[in-house]
């Protein structure tokens, strides 16, 4: 019998609980997990996508395939290129998807740019955590206070930081919800052989050298044999290469 959890934390069936405690998931095959998932938690269950990167792509794609009313939400922090609003359209025009598009508090926004100034990101990782976490980090997680579990892209061979992700887990700095990470264990050549076969639209910046789209400030084009990482934060190293959303204080992360 599992222990009682927080009064603000989320009650979890014993059963799920333990098929998570016990890695049950382990060798599951994403489409299998994403049945399971949205059995279990649709419509409280959400995937997150940047429109950034193919895997949130892939996986939208895959939920809806199993149910096309599946919940997308995006976070908008401002500072996204036009080429990812245009890959939001369309996903809208293709599956008929109503994206939830989450945004920054303003008042939060004001002030960290009245107190640091727009580009604050290259003076620090302090400053660099602190617009991060004005701009992704504290809307997730008030999204999330309204799911009972969410499904991100994550890969294990994404980054360092990423290397020990489950594929199903509790995610203790969201108020114990339930995250699913199905492509925990795909290799980016998977990635790029679903998209091909099922012809799953990607943002075009992917073809100008980009493997990673997130705000136009923070990311840039790599060259051939570099680090899929690399053209994220390029003035950071490895081990603080996390906006937050997935990496808490606990792990040197971006301070969630």
């Amino acid at each position: 019998m599992s222990a009682p959890q927080p009064a603000d934390e989320k009650a979890i069936d014993s059963s799920i609980l333990r098929d998570i405690e016990e890695d049950r998931f382990a060798s599951w095959e994403p489409e299998k997990i994403l049945t399971w998932a949205l059995k279990n938690f649709h419509p409280r269950l959400a995937l997150s996508c940047s429109f950034g990167a193919p895997e949130g792509l892939i996986l939208l794609d895959m939920m809806h395939r199993i149910e096309p009313g599946s919940r997308v939400f995006v976070l908008d922090t401002g500072r996204i290129p036009q080429a990812t609003y245009d890959l939001m359209d369309r996903v809208r025009d293709r599956y008929g998807k109503n994206l939830e598009v989450v945004f920054p508090r303003a008042e939060s926004v004001e002030g960290m740019v009245l107190a640091d100034g727009l580009n604050l990101f290259y003076e620090s990782i302090e400053k660099r955590q602190l617009c991060c976490r004005v701009r992704k980090v504290e809307p997730l997680r008030r999204y999330l206070s309204g799911v009972d579990a969410w499904v991100s892209g994550l890969r294990r061979d994404q980054n360092v930081t990423r290397s020990d992700t489950a594929k199903v887990e509790i995610d203790l700095a969201h108020g114990g919800i339930v995250k699913i990470n199905p492509l925990a264990d795909w290799s980016s050549e998977d990635v790029w052989h679903y998209v091909r076969e099922n012809n799953v639209p990607t943002n075009r910046l992917h073809e100008a050298g980009y493997p990673s789209v997130g705000c136009e400030p923070c990311s840039r084009a790599i060259e051939p044999g570099d680090d899929p990482r690399a053209g994220r934060w390029w003035w950071e190293n490895a081990e603080t290469k996390e906006c937050g959303i997935h990496v808490g204080e606990e792990s040197g992360g971006s301070g969630i």
